[in-house]
C-alpha cells in the first residue's frame, strides 16, 4: 500500500536579513583585511538575497545573544546561551507550523494524527518541540512521537521514510512529519573560510508534511512516495561534519564538497532510478537540496540539465538560504504549488555530514492549482545595512 505526501507547509521565524546587511555585519565583527575580503567573496557568490532567522538582535549593537563589544568584536554567547534560544523560539515555531499545516489540510483533523515525527540538528530540548505540538495544537495525547536529531541537511528523507513505513504498517496512520532548524543560533566569527562560507549559507526555518495511506483528494497536487535510497559518497568524511563545541556547533564544510558530491552524483543516482526502471532522462522534475550555489552548479553539469530544471532549487536558496532538514521540503512545496500538470515524476536529492546524500523518487499527482489560487509571494520588510 502505497503512502502520500498529502501537503506540505512551511513556515520562518520573523526576522528577515538582506545578504547585503549580513555581509557587512560579519565584516565589521573581524579586523583582518584578508577575513574582510574573503567575506565579500563569499557573500557575493551565495545566490542568497535574503534569509530568515530566529535572532533579533543582529540591529543591535548591545543586548541579545549576539552583540558587539566595546573593541568592536562579537560577544560569542556559550553554547547554553544559544541552546536556551533554540528551546523557546523552536517551540513557538513547531507549534505555529503544525496548526498551519493541519488548517491548509482541510481533509484531516487534529484527531487523525497518530504520528508525530519530529527531526532537528541544531538545538536539543526535552520536553521538545515534539511534546509541544501535542500539548499546544491539543492532539490526542497518546499520538506516538519521534525525534531524528542531529542528521543535517538530509533529514527530511529518513523521516518520511520512517512516516511512509508506518502508514504501510498501518493503513489508519496520519503522520505529522516536520523538519525545524534555526541555524543562525551557531554563528561563528573567524577568518576561516570554511566558518565564513557556513556563515553565508545557513538560515532559519520549517516545513510540515502531512503523510498517510488514504486515498488522496485529486482536486489538489500530492505526492506518491515511491522510493528512498541512501549513499555515502566514498573518502568525503572529513568534508562535511559537525561537533558540539563550547561556543556553538562547529561546522566543518570544506571547499571540496561540491567536486565530491558532482564527482559521485551519477552513480548513486543510478542507485534509486535503476532500482524502478528509470534514467535521469524520465525525472520531470529536479527537487534537488540547495546546499550552496556550487553544489546546484555541480548537479546541473553531471546530469546534463537544462538551466531552467534547477530553477525551483535555486529560487528557494535565493529567497531563503540553506535551512538545513527543511530546505528540500520548501523546494517540493514549490513544485506542488507551481504544477501545470496532473502528472511529474520527481526525483528529490539531499546531502549532509559524512557525505551522506539521500534521494528519493516521487511521483507528483493530482490536479493543478489554478493559477488564481496560487500562493503569492509576501512583501518582506528587509532590514538592510
Amino acid at each position: 500500500m502505497p503512502a502520500f505526501i498529502h501537503h506540505i507547509a512551511t513556515e520562518t521565524p520573523d526576522f528577515i536579513y538582506s545578504n547585503e546587511f549580513t555581509r557587512e555585519r560579519m565584516k565589521n565583527w573581524v579586523s583582518e583585511p584578508r577575513a574582510k575580503r574573503l567575506i565579500d567573496m563569499i557573500y557575493e557568490r551565495t545566490g542568497i538575497e535574503t534569509r530568515y532567522s530566529a535572532c533579533d538582535d543582529f540591529m543591535k549593537e548591545d543586548g541579545g545573544l549576539f552583540h558587539t563589544l566595546p573593541d568592536g568584536t562579537m560577544n560569542s554567547p556559550t553554547t547554553g546561551q544559544r541552546n536556551a534560544l533554540y528551546a523557546k523560539a523552536s517551540r513557538e515555531l513547531a507549534v505555529k507550523l503544525a496548526h498551519k499545516a493541519l488548517a491548509e489540510s482541510p481533509h484531516f483533523a487534529k484527531s487523525d494524527i497518530t504520528h508525530v515525527v519530529f527531526a532537528s540538528c541544531t538545538g536539543f530540548s526535552n520536553p521538545g518541540p515534539d511534546y509541544h505540538i501535542i500539548r499546544d495544537v491539543g492532539l490526542n495525547e497518546n499520538v506516538e512521537r519521534y525525534t531524528i536529531g542531529f542528521m543535517g541537511c538530509y533529514a527530511a528523507f529518513p523521516a518520511l521514510r520512517m512516516a511512509a513505513q508506518f502508514c504501510e504498517a498501518n493503513p489508519q496512520a496520519v503522520v505529522l512529519v516536520m523538519c525545524l532548524e534555526l541555524c543562525s543560533l551557531h554563528l561563528q566569527v573567524s577568518g576561516k573560510p570554511e566558518s565564513i562560507v557556513a556563515n553565508a549559507l545557513f538560515a532559519d526555518g520549517a516545513a510540515a508534511a502531512i503523510v498517510s495511506a488514504r486515498e488522496p483528494a485529486h482536486d489538489r497536487p500530492y505526492y506518491r512516495m515511491n522510493g528512498f535510497h541512501s549513499a555515502l559518497v566514498p573518502s568525503s568524511e572529513a568534508h562535511m561534519a559537525w561537533d558540539i563545541g563550547d561556543h556553538g556547533f562547529n561546522m566543518v564544510l570544506s571547499a571540496y564538497v561540491p567536486d565530491l558530491i558532482g564527482s559521485n552524483i551519477r552513480e548513486i543516482l543510478g542507485g534509486i532510478l535503476d532500482k524502478r526502471g528509470l534514467t535521469p532522462a524520465d525525472i520531470d522534475e529536479w527537487a534537488v537540496h540547495p546546499g550552496g550555489r556550487a553544489i546546484l552548479d555541480q548537479i546541473e553539469e553531471q546530469l546534463s540539465l537544462p538551466p531552467a530544471e534547477l530553477e525551483m532549487s535555486r529560487s528557494v536558496l535565493r529567497d531563503y538560504g540553506n535551512m538545513s532538514s527543511p530546505t528540500v521540503l520548501f523546494v517540493l512545496k514549490g513544485f506542488l504549488e507551481e504544477a501545470e500538470s496532473e502528472r511529474a515524476m520527481t526525483c528529490a536529492i539531499a546531502f549532509g555530514p559524512g557525505l551522506t546524500v539521500e534521494t528519493a523518487v516521487l511521483e507528483r499527482c493530482g490536479a493543478a492549482i489554478p493559477t488564481t489560487q496560487k500562493a503569492q509571494p509576501a512583501a518582506l520588510t528587509e532590514f538592510v545595512a
